[in-house]
């Protein structure tokens, strides 16, 4: 379903991928193997997928669009690169992650790299207001690795404090990727906002339906492994459902493995996730950002690329990895 979503930019997308390429040219040898490193590991591309997508129902996917697709696949690529050395992450997309085949060190300088790289792509659109805007966005995302960071291992969090995790961390460059071309092309606030509406409702369903496959997900197609949101001590839906909701023997359950920053009771807590309905209440949560996600789209022109967009609201819900 992916490809046929793609098809719409198809001819734009290869020039991104082309751009990224280019753009990871340097002189430090190290900064280019572990650059092509992450970007060759594949995934789906989703982010500069949108910001294409976005352009082309607003207008065109041109050069500046091709851009800034750019810009949001770096910034996306960077916090990869630091969130697997935070998160002493092993395997992502079924292959060691940089951090495990290079080191830590370099993995977390290379991610600052890719970071200038995607400041130095936005210079050239000389838009002030995408520059800002971006910045900020660069900022909100950090904030919520750090939230992340603190709040780990605590089985307090509450339903409201998960979703302020997950808007900084991940709704926040799902958001702009979709604000950004409405800034490029000069769109009037309403419109900006309703594509910033609809990429954060996106990234929002997105990493809930994440959060999900966390516990129900085959590593063979996510390409991580099952319970390692449980090891990093990570409160997420699933987990936060059943501490409010589940009896008392499963809240205690997952209030120790979270505390203790455990999946040797994996098994024991998939079964208690399930049986208090953590997993279902998280992928009604996540349908309701979808429909959120899908009301915004109401501002746009019927297109391919405004279809292409709806597309992807149904299959950030209706996915295995």
């Amino acid at each position: 379903m992916i490809a046929d979503i793609r098809a719409c930019v198809a001819d734009e997308f290869e020039r991104v991928n082309q751009l990224i390429i280019d753009q990871l040219q340097s002189n430090v040898e190290l900064v280019e193997n572990i650059g092509h490193y992450i970007v060759d590991a594949g995934g789906k591309r989703l982010r500069p997928l949108l910001a294409l997508l976005a352009a082309k129902a607003l207008d065109e996917a041109d050069d500046q669009a091709v851009t800034f697709a750019a810009v949001v696949e770096f910034i996306h690529t960077a916090t990869l690169l630091h969130d697997d050395v935070v998160d002493i992450s092993t395997l992502r997309r079924g292959r060691p992650t940089a951090n495990a085949h290079f080191g830590n060190a370099s993995s977390v300088l290379v991610g600052d790299f890719i970071y200038t790289r995607a400041f130095q792509l936005m210079v050239q659109l000389a838009n002030m207001e995408l520059l800002n805007h971006m910045a900020d966005t660069t900022n909100v995302i950090a904030e919520g690795e750090v939230l992340q960071l603190v709040r780990a291992g605590n089985p307090s969090i509450t339903e409201a404090q998960y979703l302020e995790v997950i808007e900084r961390k991940t709704a926040a460059l799902f958001a702009a990727a979709c604000k950004g071309p409405a800034i490029l092309r000069g769109h009037p606030v309403e419109v900006q906002e309703a594509m910033e509406n609809y990429g954060r409702h996106l990234g929002i369903a997105f990493q809930m339906i994440d959060d999900v496959l966390d516990y129900t997900g085959d590593p063979e197609t996510t390409g991580k492994q099952v319970g390692d949101d449980l090891n990093e001590g990570k409160p997420t839906l699933p987990l936060i459902h059943t501490m409010t909701a589940g009896s008392d023997d499963d809240s205690t359950l997952i209030k120790s493995a979270l505390s203790n920053k455990s999946s040797e009771q994996l098994d024991e807590v998939i079964a208690a996730v399930k049986r208090s309905g953590g997993i279902d209440y998280t992928q009604n949560q996540a349908q309701m950002h979808r429909e959120h996600a899908l009301s915004s789209l109401n501002h746009l022109p019927d297109s391919s690329a405004t279809s292409a967009l709806a597309a992807l609201a149904d299959l950030a819900i209706d996915r295995q990895r």
